[in-house]
Formats: structure tokens, sequence, C-alpha cells
């Protein structure tokens, strides 16, 4: 049991920092580019965000010790879910936006299936905490589950909207509470 853990474990940890990868990666270019596209902050904003919900997610997912009986589907359905971290890391921070005027026109151009990707992951996200088992389901309380349907909502608004000022609006919002919730969840 506890070799099928580090197992997980460290297929997580090699999907996620490929994620994290990805994004410091692009991040450390938009320094070096002497000429191509500059940075959005609208773009670097949600790329913070990503970021942040990858190291969360990176920490929630420590609590697998508590799933006591693997099987292989379970393995599968983890890897999956950590997989959609990696694409979504890939789809806001790609590697070339050549064909695209800009950071906040490519943002624009994928906002569709970043949204899409946010919102397979809160649904999903609902499956990984009951596989921790019903108990700790329950242990959340309500901020949980009103939280990923939150997000859910604002991801469906994400997708309809183009003025740059709600998405402005809507990052922060997402930024601001994931920050939050770190903050009340596990230093205070």
């Amino acid at each position: 049991m506890e070799e099928t853990f580090t197992h997980v474990r460290t297929m997580i940890s090699i999907i996620l920092g490929f994620g994290i990868a990805q994004l410091l990666k692009n991040a450390v270019k938009l320094i070096d580019q002497r000429k191509g596209p500059r940075p959005s902050p609208l773009h670097l904003m949600w790329v913070g965000y990503t970021f942040l919900l990858i190291i969360h997610f990176w920490w929630w997912e420590a609590r697998l010790t508590s799933v006591g009986n693997w099987n292989f589907l379970e393995y599968l359905f983890l890897i999956f879910y950590t997989t959609m971290y990696f694409a979504l890391s890939v789809l806001i921070f790609p590697d070339n936006i050549n064909d695209y005027n800009g950071y906040t026109d490519y943002f624009f151009s994928r906002k569709k299936w970043f949204f899409s990707f946010l919102i397979v992951i809160f649904i999903i996200d609902f499956a990984d905490t009951l596989l921790k088992g019903k108990q700790y389901f329950q242990s959340l309380h309500w901020e949980y589950p009103v939280r990923n349907l939150v997000h859910i909502l604002l991801c469906l608004l994400g997708m309809r909207f183009n003025n740059i000022r709600f998405q402005y609006v809507l990052a922060l919002l997402f930024i601001l509470y994931e920050i939050s919730y770190i903050l009340r969840h596990y230093f205070f």
C-alpha cells in the first residue's frame, strides 16, 4: 500500500513538475525577449493563477496518504486529473505565439479552451475529493462545493465575455480567492 502511494505521488509530481516547468520556462523567455510580443498583464495574471493552482493542488494531493487501498482505475483517474493541470499550463503559456498579435490576443483566442479546462478540473476535483473518503469530503464543509460551483459559473462567464476589464476582474478574483483559501486553510 505504501509502495503504491509512493508511485502515485511520484507520477503526480513528475506531471505537475512538467506543468510548472512550462510556466517558468516561458516566463523567463519574456525577460530575455528583445523582439516579439510584449508581456500582457492579463495573460500574466492567468499564468500566475495557473501556477498557484498547480502548487495548491500539489499540496492538496499530499492527503492521498489517507486513501487505504488503491486500484488501477483510481490510479488512472489521478494521472488523467493531473495531466489536466499540465495541459492547462501548456494552453495558457505555449512555447510560441508567433501567429498572434501578442499575449492578450493569444489569451482571447484560447480563453474558451482555458476556461473549459478549468471547468473540467473543478468538476473532476469533486471526484478526487471523494476518493479521499466521504468523511474527508464532509470535513471540508460548505465552502468546498460552493467554491467549485462558483468557479465553474465564473469560468462560464469568462468564456462568454470578451470585455478586457471583465477578464481582469475575473483573474483578480480567482487569484485573491486562491490566496485567501490557502492562507485560511494552511496558515491560520
